[in-house]
């Protein structure tokens, strides 16, 4: 059977989110995502629906979105990007990605590695990445800037939490980060 004919329509939307309360987060995402408009057949065409939503803007420029549907296509499911992650290329940073990261910085300084430590439990605990650096100094030359890594870690516990929700959501990342 050749593929069915389709059409993209891709939406970019600016979505901020300061809220410190996990089931809060979690609602308001959700809710967000039941106000897509959903895909159609017109004409003999497939209309699939696309979103795009910019939710974090690092100190460099670049941004972090969540992209709508996800691959595998669960209902609620997302995908967190990091846009020019390699210097060029929007990428998703991955759960090794985070893991390779963290463990260069734990090499390069142990000591600000500790401290890093208690701001991803803050982050952890939903408070926003830039208030909790305003409490830090952190100067680790190698991997992700520290600001990137904790609003990328934000929605990565946001996601973990929208896909198991009735299970233990965010605190599975974050025992395998305190695991290192």
């Amino acid at each position: 059977m050749p593929d069915e004919p389709r059409e993209y329509h891709d939406s970019k939307i600016d979505f901020p989110l300061c809220i410190k309360n996990r089931k809060e987060i979690m609602k308001t995402v959700i809710m967000k995502f039941l106000n897509e408009d959903g895909g159609y057949w017109q004409n003999g065409i497939k209309h699939v629906m696309r979103y795009r939503y910019y939710v974090e803007t690092l100190n460099d420029g670049r941004r972090i979105y969540l992209y709508r549907p996800a691959r595998l296509n669960k209902g609620m499911d997302f995908q967190v990007y990091l846009e020019r992650m390699d210097g060029k290329t929007d990428k998703m940073p991955s759960h090794s990605n985070i893991f390779d990261d963290l463990k260069l910085k734990k090499q390069e300084n142990p000591k600000e590695y500790a401290g890093l430590l208690i701001a991803i439990n803050k982050v952890w605990h939903c408070e926003e990445p830039n208030d909790v650096l305003k409490d830090f100094t952190f100067s680790f030359k190698r991997g992700l800037p520290v600001d990137a890594l904790l609003k990328i870690l934000k929605w990565l516990f946001i996601e973990q939490d929208v896909t198991y929700w009735n299970w233990d959501g965010r605190a599975m990342l974050f025992r395998a980060i305190s695991n290192l």
